[in-house]
């Protein structure tokens, strides 16, 4: 049965204000147990908060997050910390690390994207070998096409061992359909991103430039309204991208929200979970 959790890139600032214990705590009042770390600094004082999180509250942590090297720092890299990442990733339980981008100079060509290829397909064989999984996390950027053909599919051609995790909001803003594209790559995602799609009211700044004749200034307002959102309160399709990405094998269904727009985090998550549970999954937390 899949399980819905919480990207934690949305608790880092929790966590480095009242510690990774507590912010968990928080999280598994609202409803949530389970978790995809990121973007959480791996200290010893982190780790063993996160393990107190699982033996005292109940977590089962997805996965840990690593980049492919130090030229995104968000992450400790497979490139210098992969002894690291393993230790981490066996003491916390979890059984996958997930890139959550490839470097940026990756998307200069197709030869470089290759090399990036080549290069996450040799770490994940090497994670296989002390039995964990590597991950790909998809954004908008993997939808260009080099030759053809969609990056992601290159990725998922050219790095076989290396899974894929989805992300709804990332797959409709990259122009692909998210419930049919997760069904395409049935198999190899184990972790789908809840990440809902708003388009946002434009603000009452926009049409006093209009009025001003700045049409340009109205204008990036106009191609800026694209938001994301509380899951289910943007205009995915839950009700058919959920089913899809259990039917595709996913184990683990985070929530996650890149901007909150002045909201609590906390109140992000009480908002999904309410509405997951409106929408009838209720039985997946």
């Amino acid at each position: 049965m899949a399980v819905i959790g919480v990207q934690a890139m949305m608790l880092k600032g929790s966590i480095e204000e009242r510690g990774a214990f507590a912010t968990l705590q928080r999280v598994r009042e609202i409803g949530y147990r389970a978790i995809e770390i990121s973007q959480i600094p791996m200290t010893t004082e982190n780790i063993d908060e996160l393990v107190r999180a699982r033996d005292e509250l109940g977590f089962e942590f997805s996965s840990t997050s690593a980049s492919l090297d130090k030229s995104t720092a968000a992450n400790d890299a497979l490139e210098t910390d992969f002894d690291k990442i393993v230790a981490d990733t066996k003491r916390l339980g979890a059984s996958m690390v997930r890139m959550g981008m490839m470097p940026l100079t990756a998307l200069a060509d197709l030869d470089s994207l290759h090399g990036f290829c080549d290069a996450a397909e040799s770490y994940a064989q090497r994670l296989e070998e002390q039995g964990l999984h590597l991950y790909y996390h998809n954004h908008h950027v993997e939808f260009a096409k080099y030759d053809g053909r969609y990056a992601l599919d290159i990725i998922a051609d050219r790095s076989p061992t290396v899974g894929i995790e989805l992300d709804a909001h990332w797959l409709q803003r990259g122009g692909v359909d998210p419930q049919r594209t997760i069904e395409r790559f049935a198999g190899r995602v184990k972790m789908v991103h809840l990440k809902d799609y708003r388009i946002g009211q434009l603000p009452s700044e926009a049409f006093e430039l209009l009025e001003k004749g700045d049409h340009a200034g109205f204008m990036g307002y106009f191609t800026s309204s694209v938001q994301f959102a509380e899951v289910g309160e943007g205009n995915l399709d839950w009700k058919g991208v959920i089913p899809a990405s259990i039917a595709a094998g996913a184990e683990y269904l985070l929530v996650e929200q890149d901007q909150l727009y002045g909201r609590d985090v906390f109140d992000c998550l009480q908002t999904s979970h309410d509405n997951l549970v409106e929408l009838g999954f209720g039985d997946l937390f």
